[in-house]
């Protein structure tokens, strides 16, 4: 529980534990001398001076005492307040209002050793800085003394903890600038990878330290490897595609002129089911490379897709989408997986809903259909390419070849999102949630 609430408190990004890094210590060693240094060693240094300021007040107070008479006592104080640089006035022309400022450590230690030895005082001024004003109750009246601060406290104590806090400030703002050309580095490799994550190729050089400099370079190699693939496995589906499209174009256009009959007919719905099954390989092979991100209304770009859903013939209900603006995405490589979905939810529904919902850093594009859904444990099979589930999605009023979702599941990952598969509480069927960064 404590682990948790700890993760959850510490910052998130890398400035900021970095930040963390340096102020922990800093602190901590700041809090440390301070409690260490200043409360003991001033604090001890403030009760050897104040005791021994003290048996000067002592003596004095003792020599008023044995004086016959008031006037007695004030010829004794003349002879002894200049020596002990001490000013006396007997008795006191005005009370002392006892204070403190409430950042004087020392003057605590100050007043606790005065009235521990002290039995006569009765009052303690300790507001002013620079001198201590007090009063001793004598046998010939109140008696006030004043004299100079630096005789019972080392002198500005807080001048240590002023220094220690600046420099400790200073030192923190040189060794961040210092860490963060450092962090640089490993942001712009951060920065990379998040944008190839979402189909964008962004310059990116290594530099920085030689870890650094050998994760951006590995960075690289792997980003070609990945783009060399992607390019390997659209060409080579589409030259699979336009090798057999040949054969099949001359095989259709023989059916079509030979003598029309039932199995005629059957080997033409064969043919044109291949070319369905060849358009969507090349779909799927062109998920990655449909087009470049730019910026695109999504409000616009969903309203598209229900208008084509309509006029071939669909139920489609479109909530009204929020207006969020241009938002940088692949508007082609987003449309098609959204008309992906859509005919989805039509060839195994009667009628589909789409609505689009803004998030802080995302957009949702929602598809749901009355149809019979796909059961919780079949869903992570679902989205795999080649994979069809005619157990769980009828097929009497259409085929498919298994990639509708996988195309779709595809084109999110590659914009920073996702696909999530559920029920739809409304109308009963399934319920689509394509997600991407924003």
């Amino acid at each position: 529980m404590a682990n948790g609430w700890i993760k959850r408190t510490l910052p998130r990004g890398l400035y900021g534990r970095a930040a963390l890094i340096l102020l922990v210590p800093i602190v901590t060693l700041q809090l440390v001398v301070s409690v260490v240094f200043i409360q003991r060693h001033f604090e001890d240094v403030t009760r050897q001076m104040t005791r021994n300021l003290m048996q000067e007040l002592a003596y004095l107070v003792g020599r008023v005492d044995d004086a016959p008479s008031r006037a007695a006592a004030q010829r004794r104080l003349e002879t002894l307040t200049a020596p002990l640089a001490l000013e006396v006035s007997l008795p006191a022309a005005a009370p002392v209002v006892p204070g403190r400022l409430f950042y004087d450590l020392s003057g605590r230690t100050v007043l606790a050793t005065l009235r521990e030895g002290l039995p006569a005082l009765s009052a303690v001024d300790l507001t002013d800085t620079r001198r201590v004003r007090l009063t001793l109750e004598t046998r010939h009246g109140p008696m006030a003394v004043a004299f100079d601060r630096r005789r019972v406290s080392a002198s500005n104590p807080h001048q240590l903890l002023v220094l220690m806090v600046v420099t400790g400030m200073l030192m923190t703002l040189i060794a961040y600038l210092f860490l963060r050309n450092q962090l640089k580095p490993i942001k712009r490799l951060a920065d990379a990878a998040d944008a190839f994550g979402k189909g964008r190729a962004v310059f990116y050089k290594p530099s920085g330290a030689t870890e650094v400099r050998a994760a951006g370079r590995a960075f690289l190699d792997m980003r070609a490897r990945i783009e060399r693939q992607m390019e390997q496995r659209t060409l080579m589906l589409s030259g699979v595609s336009h090798d057999l499209r040949t054969p099949l174009t001359r095989l259709k256009l023989g059916l079509t002129m030979s003598e029309e009959t039932g199995e005629t007919a059957a080997m033409l719905r064969d043919v044109a089911e291949m070319e369905h099954m060849i358009d969507a390989f090349l779909d799927f092979a062109r998920s990655e490379t449909l087009d470049d991100p730019e910026p695109a209304d999504p409000a616009a770009l969903i309203r598209r897709v229900a208008d084509k859903a309509r006029r071939g013939g669909g139920e489609v209900e479109l909530a009204e989408p929020p207006d969020v603006g241009l938002v940088p995405l692949r508007p082609q490589a987003v449309e098609r997986a959204l008309d992906n979905l859509v005919g989805n939810a039509l060839r195994y529904g009667r009628r589909a809903r789409l609505a689009l919902e803004a998030r802080p850093r995302s957009l949702r594009f929602v598809i749901e259909d009355d149809g019979p859904g796909i059961s919780p444990e079949a869903r992570a099979e679902a989205l795999k390419p080649f994979i069809r589930l005619d157990a769980a999605r009828n097929q009497d009023r259409g085929t498919g070849v298994g990639l509708g979702l996988a195309i779709a599941a595809d084109i999110a990952r590659s914009h920073g999102g996702v696909l999530r598969l559920s029920d739809s509480a409304d109308l009963g069927g399934l319920r689509v949630e394509f997600e991407i960064a924003r």
